[in-house]
């Protein structure tokens, strides 16, 4: 009785390290702050009104298909990942899980999260699975050429709030892109402090493994935090944009400027303190800036009736206010 026991404690024991494993080969912490972009860009969409079945059923195929690419970013760097401290524990890297069973995995997962995506628009599916090859083929290689990675990779880092969009896109549902490239814009450069902060608390991680993720080869210098400030800077006039396109109203386009000023704030003091704390200051702050960013465009979002199209000849009439 007490072997069975032991056998039925071992199997479960077994059971959740796998699916521990699973869901560190997918980064899930990673994966979900990339899906909550996706899930809110398509709430943002007009006519869309929220629905928590087609909200899951997003969810789940970003997931899916974001943890695919996450999947192909650790088979290809499970050497370099052996190196690092922070990565050494990972599946792959560490030799718990082979890279033919990651790769299965990614199949599977990348296979399923683009049907899913499709059933939303075709769109949709085709962007999602730009994005996968984007991170997992290009990005991913690129990291150890040269530093031009970081800009290839704010693509695929961006594409979810163009996905989300154009998930919206059926029958009855407008068919613009304009809304979609503007929430892109404002992820597309909120990649850039978010990730060069990261590259210089990890510097010597990276170092070590190879990866050139710094806009200068010399490491953290002065050139690095004022291409942070210059990202930060041009983030200000990007956050108008939701306003001027009527996709939300004022009370977000101020907090957008709060939360845009207040990058930059901290990014002008990593160029004037030089450390590792100040670069971590704009790490936590990038993170925080996004969720309350994209939540406020959401519960400030410019509703439209059943029948109305978006309208962006209404920026037209905002200009000449």
């Amino acid at each position: 009785m007490q072997e069975k026991k032991i056998i039925s404690n071992s199997t479960s024991f077994v059971l959740a390290s796998k699916v521990k494993d699973y869901f560190l080969l997918i980064k899930f912490t990673l994966s979900f702050m990339v899906v909550f972009s996706t899930v809110i860009s398509y709430l943002l969409a007009p006519n869309i009104r929220f629905d928590l079945m087609q909200v899951l059923l997003l969810f789940v195929g970003g997931i899916l298909v974001t943890g695919s690419a996450n999947t192909i970013n650790q088979i290809l760097e499970k050497d370099t990942d052996a190196m690092m401290n922070r990565t050494a524990s990972r599946p792959v890297a560490s030799g718990r899980m082979s890279a033919k069973e990651a790769w299965i995995f990614a199949a599977i997962s990348g296979g399923i999260g683009l049907l899913i995506m499709f059933s939303f628009s075709k769109e949709a599916a085709w962007l999602s699975l730009l994005s996968l090859v984007l991170y997992g083929f290009v990005y991913t290689p690129l990291k150890k050429i040269n530093s031009i990675a970081v800009l290839v990779g704010a693509i695929p880092g961006a594409l979810p709030c163009l996905i989300g969009w154009v998930a919206s896109f059926g029958e009855g549902n407008a068919n613009n892109w304009t809304g979609g490239w503007i929430l892109f814009a404002i992820q597309f450069l909120w990649q850039f402090p978010h990730f060069w902060a990261i590259a210089w608390v990890a510097h010597k991680d990276y170092s070590i493994a190879g990866f050139k993720l710094l806009p200068s080869d010399k490491g953290p210098t002065k050139f690095t935090a004022l291409q942070t400030i210059m990202y930060s800077a041009m983030m200000i006039p990007i956050g108008l944009l939701p306003y001027m396109y009527h996709m939300s109203g004022i009370v977000s386009m101020w907090i957008l400027l709060v939360c845009n000023f207040f990058m930059l704030a901290v990014s002008i003091i990593l160029f004037l303190r030089m450390d590792v704390s100040s670069a971590r200051r704009v790490m936590f702050s990038s993170y925080f800036y996004l969720m309350i960013v994209f939540l406020s465009l959401y519960a400030n979002k410019t509703h439209s009736t059943d029948n109305q199209k978006f309208d962006f000849q209404k920026i037209e009439v905002w200009k000449q206010k």
